[in-house]
């Protein structure tokens, strides 16, 4: 049980840290995806 909790202790910070940007990267992921396609189809409706 104390190799568990020193293993928590030791790795729970960094995990905790790579969670939060992960899920923060992953919004701006998002909002660049929806911008990227909103470009794709305006230089689309512009070619025609």
């Amino acid at each position: 049980m104390e190799i568990f909790n020193e293993f928590i202790s030791t790795l729970g910070f960094p995990i905790a840290v790579t969670a939060f940007l992960l899920i923060r990267i992953e919004k701006k992921l998002d909002e660049l995806n929806k911008t990227l396609l909103l470009v794709i189809e305006t230089l689309g409706k512009t070619q025609h």
